[in-house]
């Protein structure tokens, strides 16, 4: 029998489960999307943003950094009467917001990717959860994480949606000690270290 992370409870939540909830990423494209998208959550499920993913990456040109930062207002109006995404003006001024901090990011780190995975020291924290309500909401380091991303203008970046994209992005494996992916993403994180360092 196949055995995931209890709170999959759809098939759109399995399949991004076992394809990329908790897969080491270091690609600055998908870090951005994640950070949107995790920001686009705050006081709603995640299978709703899951269900507006397309219309996300097409309002948000494919979640090109560059190609975001540059929105205008026009483009911020038109997107608050897009039923495609979450029509919340506040979320979506903070992607722009974010697009241009993330542009400081890469001048200042070389990458989205070398900024955050530095807040683990490159390497993935592996946890050990019965369940999945045991995971804490936050933690220190995603604490230091959302500073840190504020120092750079970024909004919707609180601690709690940082841990979340921390789980995400594989910076952070909490896959149940029971679930399938558990070691295979923490098989990537180690070849993602050895890369690294080689």
């Amino acid at each position: 029998m196949t055995q995931r992370c209890n709170w999959v409870s759809s098939e759109a939540l399995a399949h991004y489960h076992d394809t990329e909830w908790g897969v080491p990423s270091r690609d600055d494209q998908h870090l951005f999307e994640l950070l949107v998208l995790e920001g686009a959550q705050a006081g709603l499920s995640w299978s709703t943003i899951l269900n507006k993913r397309t219309g996300y990456r097409r309002a948000f040109a494919d979640f090109d950094i560059d190609k975001v930062a540059r929105f205008t207002p026009k483009h911020v109006d038109a997107l608050v009467l897009d039923e495609s995404i979450v029509r919340h003006r506040g979320k979506i001024e903070s992607a722009v917001t974010n697009a241009r901090a993330v542009q400081q990011i890469q001048a200042e780190h070389g990458s989205l990717a070398n900024f955050v995975w530095s807040f683990v020291d490159q390497t993935p924290i592996q946890n050990d959860w019965a369940s999945y309500k045991q995971a804490p909401a936050s933690t220190e380091i995603s604490d230091a994480l959302s500073k840190g991303l504020k120092r750079y203008g970024c909004k919707f970046v609180g601690s709690t949606i940082c841990y979340a994209f921390m789980q995400a992005v594989g910076m952070v494996n909490d896959h149940e000690a029971s679930c399938m992916c558990r070691a295979r993403c923490a098989a990537l994180g180690k070849k993602g270290r050895n890369r690294k360092a080689g």
